[in-house]
């Protein structure tokens, strides 16, 4: 079995690939094997939510059957952001040096894995980017799509972030840009979570960049799309925008009474 800092991105240090789940038994062990197979020096932390469908006993006998196959048993459904702080959580505390955000349905091509990990040797968090030239789609409908690229474009203007796809959830992080987001503060979900922490990678001054991703619809199972998560990401990408202008405002009335 390889090390973790063996093979072509040994450079980068230890990598984790943090995939939440929660009702997803018959897609984990798909997406697992795609992962071992697409940079097998990787290793895999299964975050399960407490899945009623068998998840976690599934994680189980692949942790078995691979040592670079971890399993975090979480007490309930609490939602994507917080299983992914979680996870960010556990890989730090054990010293892994590349933290990757994953989809268990097979949105997120593990085979693409290698590009994001790349582009990671010169920035602090590499997006996967359905929004970049050579980015797209599989199997969407308009509607969705407009709603996704309209997201984006509200995101950028209120919160002048200069990144197309900052809802995506296909991501690698430097674990020095985790350690500087505090994390303990973070607590949006859903899509609301991607923006924050992209975000909170800009204002802190650290490298952003995209790659382009083809995110495929899931085949396996019921997605977790629902209008709360939208709303929430609005609403949430409303407030730091206006919050952000009134920051502004005061501080360039401050250098006036100066």
């Amino acid at each position: 079995m390889t090390s973790g800092t063996d093979g072509i991105f040994a450079d980068l240090g230890r990598v984790l690939v943090i995939v939440p789940t929660y009702n997803e038994r018959d897609a984990l062990p798909l997406i697992v094997e795609r992962i071992r197979a697409a940079v097998p020096e990787a290793d895999v932390l299964v975050a399960d939510d407490n899945s009623p469908d068998g998840t976690g006993a599934i994680a189980d006998s692949l942790t078995e059957a691979d040592p670079k196959v971890r399993v975090m048993h979480r007490h309930g459904k609490e939602g994507l952001g917080a299983a992914y702080i979680a996870g960010f959580t556990w890989g730090l505390q054990n010293n892994y040096d590349v933290l990757v955000e994953m989809d268990a349905d097979g949105s997120h091509q593990p085979e693409q894995l290698p590009r994001l990990l790349d582009a990671l040797r010169d920035a602090d968090l590499v997006l996967g980017s359905r929004w970049v030239p050579g980015g797209g789609t599989q199997n969407w409908s308009k509607g969705r799509e407009v709603l996704s690229r309209g997201g984006n474009i509200y995101t950028r203007a209120m919160l002048g972030v200069p990144i197309h796809d900052a809802t995506g959830g296909y991501r690698a992080f430097r674990a020095d840009t985790l350690r500087n987001l505090d994390l303990h503060t973070v607590a949006s979900q859903g899509y609301c979570f991607q923006v924050d922490l992209a975000w909170r990678t800009v204002q802190r001054g650290m490298t952003v960049k995209e790659v382009p991703i083809t995110f495929v619809e899931r085949s396996v199972g019921d997605s977790k799309m629902s209008r709360a998560i939208v709303a929430e990401a609005l609403w949430r990408v409303t407030q730091w925008g206006v919050a952000e202008r009134a920051k502004g405002i005061r501080q360039a009335l401050a250098r006036v009474k100066r």
